[in-house]
């Protein structure tokens, strides 16, 4: 059986993005070398040998809850080979996301591919089609360039959300709205997670 290695996994609210409010199991893949420097999780960017743990373990995690959905994040995941345990998720009857740079092919069978470029390392052109939900996180002005480049190359049906950094919020929200109000093709997405305290 093929195993991947796993910082953590819980089951929560969905706090960002279309989803977001909706219950979900999170699977958050170790292993990352995007290097945001604003990155909340920095702690998944290393991978040791006993986080590996095999694809049918986390199919079973998950099914002691109750979701519909499970969402593969990291670190970055789509360093790993994903189609055995999105195949495996299917089968059970889950529907599956995943949260991705994009910097790395886009492997497995999903339901939902939120793709958040990161200027750190910059998406596969391949991927940017496959995407349902383009997120850019806006830590200054030229991320409002850097999102209306990637909202070129995505399909028509994406949706495409800015986020504020959470620690920059309260400088660049009012940012926001004024170019969201110029460019109403995008909306403004909030972390309500970490409003809502849940992991």
């Amino acid at each position: 059986m093929q195993k991947l290695p796993v910082m953590e996994h819980f089951y929560t609210i969905q706090g960002e993005g279309v989803h977001a409010g909706r219950p979900a199991y999170f699977v958050r893949l170790a292993g990352c070398d995007v290097g945001c420097v604003w990155c909340d999780v920095k702690e998944s960017w290393q991978v040791s040998k006993e986080q590996y743990v095999e694809v049918e373990e986390i199919v079973q995690w998950v099914q002691q809850s109750n979701t519909e959905i499970v969402v593969i994040t990291g670190g970055e995941p789509a360093m790993y080979d994903l189609g055995l345990l999105t195949q495996s998720l299917q089968q059970k009857g889950y529907k599956t996301h995943i949260e991705t740079s994009g910097a790395y092919k886009i492997t497995g069978h999903w339901d939902h591919v939120c793709l958040s470029p990161k200027k750190f390392k910059a998406p596969l052109k391949e991927n940017m089609p496959l995407a349902d939900e383009l997120k850019v996180v806006v830590f200054n002005q030229s991320d409002f360039d850097w999102a209306v480049k990637h909202a070129d190359h995505v399909s028509e049906y994406c949706i495409l959300i800015l986020n504020p950094e959470w620690e920059k919020r309260e400088k660049v929200m009012p940012l926001m709205i004024e170019f969201v109000k110029s460019n109403p093709q995008f909306r403004i997405g909030l972390q309500t997670h970490k409003y809502i305290n849940v992991p």
